[in-house]
């Protein structure tokens, strides 16, 4: 049996290796007008609603101008992996998928995004997009699921050296832990480097006793393995999720993905059970499908 591929980060193991929030969840769809940074836009949306984080799906989104990166080695020894320069393409942008998760960052809301999108010329490219040097070229409905009571906050992270999201319970009213109220509930996650990400989520909803849910968010992988298709050997990769869910009867979560390489290859389609282990950080919002 192969052993399991693993990164090594320059700080030492932290050892809580996911980060879990109860919160309340309210479904979301609005629209940023044209013109707005997508960042402030999507942060005035949830406000209104008045939500401390979010999961939003920007799918058909167009964007200019438009901005993201990729995945790259680290150019040092302070990290294990890092980013490639800052692509810039010229003209509008559609998004074919993405997904964002917001949450706050130096106590500012904060959208973190990955995505395929696709330039005037067609060309199809996917990475990590730049919410503070984009902006919406045209009205972008978003829609998602929002959560009150918990959110994702932006802390450094000794083991990674980056400065990352935590899943974390936010204190409304003044009483910690206070997601509460009527409808449906959700959980903010966040899992740490060199665990297999269906392993951790099948076991993170069993402890909460979650037979069925919808699973939303981003991450990266080190190597990517597919129920059917080449396997992806980069050991940084950007990833959202496409389709995620648990359905009754079994633990495995359904994963369908789209993922990039270092080298800017796109792979797709449903990760297998098992060895698909985190690079830096994954960031899911997981939403039990009601009984």
């Amino acid at each position: 049996m192969t052993a399991p591929r693993r990164i090594v980060h320059p700080g030492p193991e932290a050892a809580q290796r996911s980060c879990v929030a109860r919160a309340r969840a309210v479904p979301l769809d609005f629209t940023v007008p044209a013109g707005e940074i997508v960042n402030a836009g999507i942060a005035d949306g949830l406000a209104a609603a008045g939500c401390d984080g979010a999961w939003v799906d920007l799918c058909g989104g167009r964007f200019a101008p438009f901005r993201y990166v990729m995945p790259a080695g680290s150019p040092g020894p302070s990290h294990a992996a890092w980013y490639s320069e800052t692509f810039a393409p010229e003209g509008i942008v559609t998004v074919e998928a993405a997904g964002a998760i917001v949450g706050w960052r130096d106590g500012e809301p904060f959208l973190h995004c990955h995505g395929i999108w696709t330039d005037p010329t067609g060309a199809r490219a996917m990475g990590h997009m730049l919410p503070l040097d984009t902006r919406t070229a045209a009205p972008l409905r978003v829609r998602g699921t929002g959560l009150v009571g918990a959110s994702f906050v932006a802390r450094h992270d000794a083991e990674t050296n980056f400065t990352l999201f935590a899943a974390e319970t936010i204190p409304r009213d003044g009483v910690s832990g206070s997601a509460t109220g009527d409808g449906p509930h959700a959980l903010a996650v966040t899992l740490r480097p060199n665990q297999d990400v269906g392993t951790a989520i099948a076991a993170i909803c069993a402890e909460h006793g979650i037979t069925e849910a919808r699973l939303f968010g981003i991450g990266s992988l080190n190597g990517g393995r597919f129920a059917s298709g080449p396997a992806m050997d980069s050991y940084a990769s950007e990833l959202v999720i496409r389709d995620g869910r648990i359905g009754a009867g079994t633990s495995e979560p359904w994963l369908d993905v789209s993922v990039v390489a270092m080298d800017g290859t796109i792979f797709e389609g449903r990760l297998v059970h098992g060895d698909n282990p985190v690079c830096v950080t994954f960031e899911l919002v997981i939403l039990p499908v009601a009984a």
